[in-house]
């Protein structure tokens, strides 16, 4: 598909730039590596507890993590659950955590958002008990009720976007300019969680889709790829085909303010040093 600016964006792009404000619990600029709030997604360590998630998060020099919902709460008690059902008990003790090891949760998500109010708002609720910036999620049915709450909790929500599904013409969250189309007239703490590695396994360039959604990119899943095709891998920043100085360029020129995590799905049981390697090319690469 060939994507496009839409011409809007052109007109009110740099207002919805300058309009944009982030949450009531920003990222504090002591959580930035190279000028980027850089950081793992725990699914990077989903063989493993959110324990060892923040543990292995921290070993590998991050500052800042993503949760996900459903993880083993720890390696001693497996059979707990880390979501936003978790009891009071189980979020002191996992903020106690990242505390100890100088990490700071940041986001959750991909989580399904629901229309049903009660049920949604249990979700805002623990993104408030855990400080956090914002939540991913891509519930577009559910985009009301998001909106509601997220005036109300002042919590920013980004879309994700997977790749694109040639036999399921009805997903369409992979196309920057339908999430877009979902966001734009929306409250400017709802947007994209950008997730570059998906845009290139759909054949689209990471840069010019985040252009697309300029000044609506809440957060970055930041992936380098070892080819651009639907089978490609995560390999180390800078040893793939993503680019990953443009984006972190792109970045910067949009001022952007949220939190970019490492997803890093492969080499699932010894990948610390693989995100080392990330998160050293993202302060290396701010040095210059």
């Amino acid at each position: 598909m060939n994507i496009k600016i839409l011409p809007i964006l052109t007109i009110v792009g740099g207002l919805w730039l300058a309009g944009f404000k982030a949450n009531a619990t920003p990222i504090p600029d002591d959580c930035r590596t190279g000028g980027i709030a850089i950081g793992c997604q725990a699914w990077t360590f989903n063989h493993y507890s959110v324990m060892e998630a923040i543990d292995r998060t921290a070993d590998a020099g991050g500052k800042v993590i993503e949760f996900f919902p459903g993880q083993k709460f720890s390696k001693e008690q497996p059979d707990l659950k880390f979501d936003h059902n978790a009891t009071d008990e189980m979020i002191a003790a996992v903020k106690a955590e990242l505390a100890k090891r100088g990490v700071r949760a940041v986001n959750y998500g991909v989580v399904g958002i629901p229309k049903n109010e009660a049920e949604a708002r249990k979700i805002f609720e623990f993104a408030k008990k855990m400080n956090l910036y914002g939540i991913t999620t891509e519930s577009v049915d559910a985009i009301d009720t998001i909106e509601k709450l997220v005036k109300e909790y002042d919590i920013c929500v980004g879309f994700h976007d997977h790749p694109r599904q040639p036999n399921n013409p009805s997903y369409k969250m992979w196309d920057p300019n339908f999430i877009l189309s979902v966001v734009k007239d929306r409250d400017s703490r709802i947007g994209s969680c950008a997730d570059v590695g998906h845009w290139i396994r759909s054949g689209l360039d990471p840069v010019e889709c985040l252009k697309i959604l300029q000044g609506r990119i809440i957060s970055v899943h930041l992936k380098d790829l070892n080819e651009k095709s639907p089978d490609a891998h995560d390999v180390p920043y800078g040893t793939g085909v993503s680019n990953i100085p443009a984006i972190i360029e792109e970045l910067k020129r949009q001022h952007f303010v949220g939190n970019a995590s490492i997803e890093y799905e492969y080499n699932w049981v010894d990948n610390v040093t693989d995100v080392a390697q990330c998160i050293g090319f993202v302060r290396g690469y701010g040095a210059k």
